[in-house]
């Protein structure tokens, strides 16, 4: 467990994306895209729809190949061509705009069943469930706040709580690298509320970039923002300056 929360001290970037192209039907997702975040920073990443934001965490993770470009992770080589599944094994952890939990199963099942063992057949591995396992299951709960749901179908749990769930399984992964896609999407007002302490008390012992539309919840949580438009930085910097930038607010911010 400690080997990640280490190298989230590291000094450099955690991950260096250089000039990378992707097209779909000859439209340009990404345009030469450079973009680097370093260890132990949390990043958010705005701009308009069609601006790439999902794109690049397509092409961090492995689901999308860059036609140009290469994205590095960490000391690691370059990530093109490796697999989602190898790419999450050296410890990249996304969390997609729609939880995908197991509704039938409970909260506690849910987050065995992402463990990164939890490969075998579902009633052997709850046999064999280790101590160190049901402490990292039950320490995960507490950080996401439902402990006191454990046994709840997770079918039953709220949006915003099913959200929590989610980003507990990716953390369950002790991931170096968090990627957060929209985490605050439909939610209410509490609930964004305790997303923004969930987030903070997260970025202690993870590197993590989000990817977010609701402007008021950015202000609470950035430090670092970088605005995407026509799949290129379009400018980067602390949330007050990007705010004032005219470009900004040409592209992105007047049209709300």
């Amino acid at each position: 467990m400690d080997t990640h929360a280490k190298s989230a001290h590291q000094h450099g970037s955690i991950i260096y994306v250089e000039g990378v192209t992707v097209s779909f039907d000859g439209f340009k997702a990404l345009n030469n895209l450079n973009f680097i975040m370093d260890y132990g920073e949390l990043r958010v990443v705005i701009g308009p729809n069609g601006a790439g934001k999902t794109t690049l965490l397509d092409v961090i993770t492995g689901k999308v190949q860059p036609d140009k470009g290469r994205v590095v992770f960490g000391d690691h080589t370059n990530l093109k061509g490796l697999s989602e599944d190898r790419i999450t094994h050296l410890g990249i952890g996304r969390k997609f705009q729609t939880p995908a939990v197991f509704s039938n199963h409970t909260v506690f099942e849910n987050l065995m069943l992402s463990l990164p063992q939890a490969k075998g057949v579902f009633s052997a591995l709850f046999a064999s469930l280790s101590q160190k396992n049901r402490e990292t299951i039950e320490a995960t709960l507490e950080i996401v706040g439902l402990l006191d749901k454990a046994q709840q179908k997770a079918g039953l749990l709220s949006h915003g709580e099913k959200q929590w769930l989610e980003i507990g399984m990716v953390i369950a992964q002790d991931p170096e690298l968090l990627l957060l896609d929209e985490p605050v999407a439909a939610m209410t007002e509490q609930e964004t509320e305790t997303t923004v302490q969930l987030i903070h008390s997260l970025a202690d012992k993870h590197s993590i970039l989000v990817i977010e539309h609701d402007m008021e919840f950015v202000q609470q949580i950035a430090r670092t923002v970088t605005v995407l438009h026509e799949g290129t930085v379009l400018c980067e910097g602390p949330m007050e300056e990007v705010q004032k930038d005219h470009r900004v607010v040409e592209v992105y911010l007047g049209r709300g």
